[in-house]
């Protein structure tokens, strides 16, 4: 047996975790239960996140093969052929009957109302949940009487901090004017910003670039032109609203944030600045890892517990075997279209609305570990159809799931796919900067829980800096990460990307 037991720091402190009391009811119910204990996994987790896709104990089956269909997968010499991992939430272990809730588990498949079969994680339908979320965002925002960002930590975004946004338009303006100097600067200075949100951070960086330039002399605001990018239309509306009196200099642009340049291709190579704040941890990824010596994808399958699928179906007068083609139904049409679709269950909008958030509230998701054939027959970013593209192969990981002991990681399928496309929009003096929950060292996975968890309606999960780096350093960009500098606490990091010198 092999116990990884995370949260080591929580060890000691001024409350200290009972290693005996989250830990010893796992492996006693082992002990007296029919697994080989050889080739079992205790991995013990504290999820940060009260709001997530996980159980207090879970079970995730660790396959030797790929599944029916799949192949064979060959096993490198001196793996170690585990075939189960349990996974415990210690912050919420001490609330349960631990060794009565694991023993349960390991003698057969708890009562489920499952929702999809198994697939890679960016497959699932969470994400079509995250969407559905960004789309019927003013649905949702009526129903729990609040903004989204208030979901936040501090309840606000750290992009509209005016120190940081005064240092960024400080580092164009010295850009500008070394080009400018040389008879270099294009006419048109374009900024771009990718997930806008309610317009507070354009307004903060447009008040500010105004001011400055006020200041500076060099009449860079009469030529500036800033793109205002978010999936959600109804954001993109708020946010016109707020950045009203600059709206001459202001664009807006609803797109897929994973592929920017289907929007913005006429800007290729045009952009000084591409601006991005708490949007790749919202984004599609897959999970991978390195167990054993073999390497596996993290598959899973949403589902909810029997008694919450219960209680949702009865709310809405359905059986349980009812339940998948309505939550099903929910994704495809969206809350204001449903109670056409389904009036015997929903006979108002409000009354779909309450629908989505209940089953968003009781969604759970199950995992097994399957084998990978080889890193370079999985792709990290889809195929596009973009003429010259082509996916990013697996073996890019490779450096980092073999970098020591077992480990397991996101992918960031798409914001790796966001980040090499925004990169293409870049100016060669361009920069792109952005804000969000970085794991800038691998070690972080093996230590600290990175999701995913639920923030209000959406998902999150860590972004794999190391891997962003990687990449982009592969593509000729030098790539930094720094704590952000102009708030104290918190974990939002910054990742600036320009053209290697």
């Amino acid at each position: 047996m092999l116990v990884d037991f995370r949260p080591h720091t929580r060890l000691r402190g001024t409350k200290p975790v009972d290693l005996t009391t989250s830990l010893v009811p796992v492996v006693e119910a082992l002990g007296e239960g029919a697994v080989d204990l050889a080739k079992v996994r205790v991995v013990s987790d504290w999820v940060q996140y009260r709001e997530n896709f996980r159980d207090v104990v879970d079970l995730r089956p660790i396959l030797h093969s790929a599944p029916a269909g799949g192949g064979a997968v060959p096993v490198p010499m001196g793996a170690r052929e585990d075939d189960l991992e349990v996974a415990v939430d210690v912050r919420r272990s001490h609330d349960v009957a631990l060794k009565e809730l694991t023993a349960t588990l390991l003698r057969s498949a708890p009562d489920r109302a499952v929702l999809e079969g198994w697939g890679r994680g960016s497959e699932s339908l969470v994400w079509d949940f995250n969407a559905l979320y960004w789309s019927a965002l003013e649905l949702w925002e009526k129903a729990t009487g609040c903004g989204y960002e208030q979901a936040l930590p501090g309840g606000e975004s750290d992009a509209r901090n005016r120190d940081a946004a005064r240092e960024l338009i400080d580092g164009l303006f010295a850009v500008w004017d070394r080009l400018s100097a040389s008879n270099a600067l294009p006419e048109e200075l374009y900024v771009v910003e990718l997930g806008v949100g309610n317009g507070s951070q354009a307004k903060v960086f447009l008040d500010e670039f105004r001011d400055r330039d006020r200041e500076h002399g060099r009449g860079y605001y009469r030529r500036l032109h800033y793109l205002m990018c978010d999936y959600s239309q109804h954001v993109l509306d708020l946010a016109r609203e707020t950045v009203a009196e600059h709206i001459a200099h202001v664009s807006s642009f609803a797109l897929d944030a994973t592929r920017p340049r289907t929007s913005l291709g006429f800007l290729q190579y045009k952009v000084f600045l591409v601006y991005i704040s708490n949007v790749y941890d919202n984004l599609p990824t897959d999970e991978v890892a390195h167990l054993g010596g073999r390497t596996y994808c993290v598959q899973t399958r949403a589902y909810l517990p029997a008694g919450e699928a219960a209680e949702l179906a009865g709310s809405v007068a359905a059986s349980t075997q009812e339940l998948p083609a309505l939550v099903h139904k929910l994704l495809r049409l969206g809350p204001a279209l449903l109670p056409e679709a389904a009036a015997a269950h929903f006979p108002d909008v409000d009354s779909a609305v309450g629908f989505w958030r209940r089953a968003w509230a009781a969604l759970r998701l199950e995992e097994r570990y399957v084998p990978l054939p080889g890193l370079d027959t999985y792709p990290l970013t889809p195929v596009t159809g973009r003429v010259g593209q082509i996916p990013l192969s697996g073996e890019l990981l490779r450096p980092l799931l073999e970098s020591g002991a077992d480990v397991r990681m996101h992918v960031n399928n798409g914001a790796l796919a966001s980040f090499v496309d925004s990169l293409m929009l870049l100016h060669p003096f361009g920069t792109l900067v952005c804000h969000d929950l970085f794991v800038t060292d691998i070690e972080g996975y093996r230590t600290h829980f990175r999701g995913p968890g639920k923030y209000d309606g959406s998902v999150v999960n860590w972004v794999n800096g190391p891997l962003l780096a990687h990449v982009g350093r592969r593509r000729g960009f030098d790539v930094h990460y720094d704590r952000f500098r102009h708030r104290t606490g918190g974990n939002i990091v910054t990742m600036t990307a320009q053209v290697r010198d």
